[in-house]
């Protein structure tokens, strides 16, 4: 079908974002005695440092809110595993956590002779196959492990990051890089650089095994992603010798069960060296000031010699290969083809191309396929590494289809591309697109953060120039380029991955080993943690709402206006807000996904994709339970065209009666599919064990009720949904009055709004008894959700129940984590919280969760009832996790329309003002006093649904009968279809 793309004088893209281009070049310049590089027009202000030893710094001001975000980046990841220890890197990742030999212990001195021979007993157990004999050293393992644990404090990093405030601990592993991240408050930028420092100075080895099993259980949760799976396949597929193919970033079973610290020791030697690091942090910094604590911190690192992965080039990919894949999710496919390295032009074209192809809107594969409905979905792009990229074309099959004839129709597009059967317009398109995206993005300090991340670890950030002007060096490719560069790329030398639903009896399990808890010793705390924490930190005043002066209040006709002007930028954000959803009409979510199908007397749909593309402007139509939203966004120079267009499709869209039959049979296989998913079996266990079998998870039309839909009936809902109630809201550079006298013109309603239909209404189950709900799936893991209704919405108890989560279980450093997964090793991830609603008239509920190897599961659940039994006490970790929870609300900052969305969340729960002001307030006084006896109130000796989702062949359902009745139930049950 050849593209033809929609060229409406009044809907050109407009010159401001398509044709602009903008010179980036590297400069140099110093300050606060400091030489540093930075790129001209650089939205992000990036400075680029280098100190003596070789680190590098990379800061980017940004005073818009006190918060900071951190990343230590380390160019060492899957690539620079050593053969013989495939997952190294990404085990030294875990251990950065355990600590140095100053915090982190207790007594250094004694607790290293047993570090020592934990090491020492590892190369034996490493270098012996014997089964008997193994045990017999992991016996021994266990046992010194135990001793050595009455010196370590575990997860005392996580304490000091509470101390500082830190929102967000993580970090991750990937096939060039180990990055570490926080996010924290400006005031304590001296206490955590002095963390920071002290973590990489001399990291400790410590709880090792416990660690070491949930690295296991990492293992496994990859096991049950068939996604995971496919990824890994064709990665291996395409790259042949590359370590991006050889080597995953988990590692092998047979190399995660023979760990060697000696060899993390030097892995740790080898790559964690100045001049191979990055320090990076964007925010509510001062660049003189800071550049100067981070050198006077960091200038003990000593720069070696490194020596990275450079690897030989891959042979050029000469035939097809088709790799099947089998698992119990539903049917998918890529086709993938190996790319160029980064900041190529090739690889520039490649990014292009899949923007051509799939952007959403105006794609061949947007317009040809999904537009169409030809399959279930369908996109492609690129993803970029350092050597090389890939290019996916995935998508997945419709009821009746063979992933066959889905791939034919992938590749289809692609023929089309060679044959250049598109309007070349499209790249100004695409080019517009993107640049707002990126002037909406650089706005956030973990966006900056990230992209000069990858500059660093990519190539040095040497090319940050490159990366900016990528998008100027889009718009000066022609057409006539695009098709010659795909021609000569897209030939038979692709990877055809296809997941075909069925079992995979190529699943070995990880071995569960004999791990006796060890000692968190949490209520204890180290001489260099105590100095952090009473190191003193310049208060940050908290900034609460005032909706009556932060907001602007006004009227469009009948409709009400809530408005914030955009001072800094040219977007805008729209809504028209309605006070109905799904449980007010049954049809409405299917009248919203019809309507993107639909023409109207004017424009047909593909028109319609086209021309918002056109003028970067995006709209949606969301229906939630009670409310639903139409949005769209842009530059506000093209908000008259974007606002008439959206008005003509809701008031004048056609029906379509093929597109309706299609979709009725694409809404019958997404629900087919849906029943293949363990994530959507857990949440409808949940939903069952609180409401019963009448629930909101299942909640909708029958299969046959789908296939009688009318499309009248859903036309009749379209054209009228602007006569309910509804509020207008706004963020863009007009006034209130400007924009009201705009919207009341190009926005026509009625004398008076239509009532809505009285929405349905759930019943919560009474939690009287210990009740146990089944699915049976084919998993390697078991996952185990408590859930238990617990009271109506109490808006005294807000800073009660954050001050419980964060101490309870809701992070790394809370009791759950550190007994279910550092101590007791069952678990990769573990939570329990107790969750309060989004509306006054809803229950609070309690809900835990454990995901473990089923061969585990009796453990895990004995374990989790008893932090729910029996409240740990830790007047140290509690008095942290009060100091975070204050911290959290002295330096969030609400702004732009998110005023808005704060002012609607708190009308719903009964406020009239920022919620936040009464919850700061009330969280002062608390005591440990006052969480244990709420512990002891709500979760404390109390009866509890369990939701359980596992394989049948794997836990014995006579184990689940201790827990309480067992109803296993059926997919019917759980998803009312």
């Amino acid at each position: 079908m050849k593209f033809k793309l929609f060229t409406l004088a009044c809907f050109l893209v407009t010159g401001s974002l398509a044709q602009a281009q903008t010179t980036y070049q590297w400069k140099t310049g110093t300050s606060g005695g400091y030489p540093y590089k930075y790129v001209t027009n650089d939205p992000t202000k990036t400075r680029f440092y280098t100190l003596k030893n070789g680190l590098t710094v990379i800061l980017s001001q940004n005073n818009k809110e006190p918060n900071i975000t951190y990343k230590m980046a380390v160019r060492a990841g899957s690539n620079t595993d050593p053969r013989t220890n495939t997952g190294l890197a990404h085990y030294l990742e875990h251990l950065l956590f355990k600590g140095t030999d100053k915090f982190g212990t207790l007594n250094y001195a004694k607790e290293k002779p047993y570090l020592d021979k934990i090491e020492a007993l590892y190369e034996t157990y490493n270098k012996t196959t014997d089964p008997a004999k193994r045990k017999e050293i992991y016996k021994e393992i266990d046992k010194v492990s135990g001793e050595a644990s009455n010196y370590s404090i575990a997860n005392e990093y996580d304490k000091m990051m509470k101390a500082v405030g830190s929102g967000s601990t993580n970090a991750h592993t990937a096939v060039e890089e180990t990055v570490y991240e926080e996010d924290l408050p400006s005031n304590a930028i001296d206490k955590f650089l002095a963390i920071q420092a002290e973590r990489f100075r001399n990291p400790v080895f410590r709880i090792f095994h416990t660690e070491l099993e949930a690295v296991y259980e990492e293992k496994n949760i990859g096991m049950d992603n068939d996604g995971r799976k496919m990824y890994e396949k064709m990665l291996y597929a395409l790259f042949p010798t590359h370590n991006y193919g050889q080597q995953t970033t988990i590692g092998t079973i047979e190399h995660l069960k023979n760990p060697s610290l000696v060899e993390i020791r030097k892995y740790y030697n080898k790559y964690y060296v100045p001049n191979n690091m990055a320090l990076i942090m964007s925010g509510d910094i001062n660049y003189d000031e800071l550049i100067k604590k981070i050198d006077k911190d960091f200038a003990y690192m000593v720069a070696k010699p490194v020596s990275l992965y450079n690897p030989a080039a891959e042979k050029p990919l000469t035939k097809v290969q088709k790799v099947d894949i089998y698992g119990p999710s539903a049917e998918n496919l890529y086709i993938a083809y190996r790319g160029f390295a980064q900041n190529t032009h090739q690889s520039l074209l490649l990014d292009l191309i899949g923007s051509i192809l799939s952007n959403g809107k105006a794609g061949l594969m947007d317009i040809n396929i999904n537009k169409q409905q030809k399959m279930l979905r369908a996109s492609a792009g690129y993803n970029q590494m350092k050597d090389y990229g890939i290019f996916i074309l995935s998508g997945s099959p419709k009821a009746g289809q063979s992933l066959e004839e889905a791939q034919k129709l992938l590749l289809e597009q692609i023929e089309l591309l060679k044959k250049g059967e598109f309007d070349e317009s499209l790249i100004k398109a695409t080019v517009a697109n993107i640049k707002l995206g990126e002037l909406q993005a650089y706005d956030n300090n973990d966006v900056r953060a990230d992209a000069t991340m990858n500059a660093f670890i990519l190539n040095r950030a040497t090319e940050w120039d490159k990366m900016l002007a990528s998008t100027d060096a889009m718009a000066k490719v022609t057409k006539k380029e695009i098709v010659e560069f795909a021609n000569k790329f897209f030939i038979e030398n692709y990877v055809a991955i296809l997941k075909h639903k069925g079992e995979d009896k190529s699943i070995v399990k990880v071995e569960k080993p004999t791990i006796t808890a060890v000692k968190t010793n949490t209520n204890e705390v180290s001489p260099f943690t105590r100095n952090i924490i009473a190191a003193a930190v310049k208060p940050i005043t908290p900034k609460f709402l005032d909706y009556q002066k932060d907001l602007n209040f006004g009227k469009a006709s009948i409709a009400d206006v809530i408005a914030v002007q955009n001072t800094e930028n040219g977007i805008f954000r729209m809504s028209y807000r309605f006070d109905m959803g799904a449980y007010n009409y049954k049809l409405l979510p299917y009248a919203a996904q019809y309507l993107s199908f639909l023409s109207t007397d004017k424009y047909s749909s593909e028109d319609i994709s086209k021309a918002f593309y056109n003028i970067a402007c995006s709209y949606n139509v969301n229906v939630g339970t009670d409310v639903t939203t139409v949005s769209i966004s842009g530059l506000q120079e093209n908000f008259d065209q974007a606002v008439a267009l959206l008005e003509d499709v809701l008031a004048n869209c056609k029906p379509n009666e093929k597109a309706l039959e299609d979709l009725k049979g694409r809404i019958l296989k997404s629900r087919e599919n849906a029943k293949l998913n363990k994530s959507s079996i857990l949440s409808g266990l949940m939903s069952y064990a609180q409401y019963g079998a009448d629930n909101p998870f299942n909640y909708g039309l029958t299969n046959d009720e789908i296939k009688n839909i009318k499309s009248a009936d859903l036309i009749y809902m379209l054209h009228n949904l602007s006569n309910y109630k509804h509020t207008i809201t706004y963020y863009g550079p007009k006034t209130l009055a400007d924009f009201s006298a705009t919207i009341v013109k190009a926005h026509p309603l009625a004398k008076e709004f239509t009532p809505a239909a009285p929405i349905k209404k759930f019943v919560y189950t009474k939690t009287d008894s210990n009740k146990v709900y089944f699915a049976d799936y084919d998993m390697v893991q078991a996952e185990i959700r408590w859930v238990r209704n617990s009271g109506l919405y109490d808006p005294a108890n807000s800073a009660k129940i954050d001050l419980f989560n964060n101490y309870f279980g809701g992070g790394m450093g809370s009791v759950v984590f550190q007994t279910i997964r550092e101590s007791k090793a069952l678990a990769y991830s573990t939570y329990a919280v107790y969750s309060s609603p989004n509306s006054k008239d809803k229950e609070n509920t309690v809900i835990a969760y454990v995901g473990t190897q089923a061969d585990k599961m009796n453990d895990a659940v004995a374990g989790m009832n008893e932090l729910l039994t029996v409240l740990p006490e830790s007047d140290k970790s509690f008095a942290l996790s009060k100091t975070n929870s204050l911290n959290g609300i002295e330096t969030s900052r609400i702004t732009k329309d998110d005023m808005i969305y704060a002012y609607f969340a708190d009308q719903k729960l009964g406020f009239d003002h920022d919620s936040r002001i009464d919850e700061y307030a009330n969280l002062k006084p608390l005591t440990f006093g006052d969480i244990k006896k709420f512990h002891q109130e709500n979760l404390s000796g109390k009866p509890y649904n369990y939701c359980v989702v596992a394989s049948e062949k794997k836990i014995n359902l006579a184990d689940l009968q201790k827990f309480g009745p067992v109803t296993k139930l059926s997919l019917e049950q759980i998803f009312g279809y």
